[in-house]
């Protein structure tokens, strides 16, 4: 008895993940040496560029400081707004798919 194979050739191409812009937006309470700590100890910006985005925030209403694949934008938002809170902080962190997508 002959046994017959079926051949099946992997789909090797892999997709870039899609990104998604983490997004901070201002409010009146979060203070303002809080969004820089978490811009440099989340995002790894340094203090003057943190600060520089802390003021884009402050004057745009909002403003996004970074783009990644979803998991880890999510994540760092989650963090964030945890950090914020525990804080007593009502900062606002949008998480939505880059125009690029």
């Amino acid at each position: 008895m002959t046994e017959s194979r079926t051949l099946i050739k992997p789909n090797t191409t892999l997709k870039e993940p899609p990104l998604y812009r983490v997004i901070y937006v201002n409010d009146e309470k979060t203070s303002m040496e809080f969004v820089i700590k978490s811009l440099v100890d989340h995002f790894d910006y340094t203090k003057d560029t943190a600060a520089k985005l802390m003021s884009d925030i402050h004057s745009q209403g909002s403003q996004i400081v970074a783009v990644l694949p979803f998991e880890i934008a999510e994540q760092k938002g989650i963090d964030v707004t945890i950090e914020a809170r525990q804080a007593g902080f009502p900062l606002q962190i949008k998480i939505e798919p880059d125009g690029k997508v």
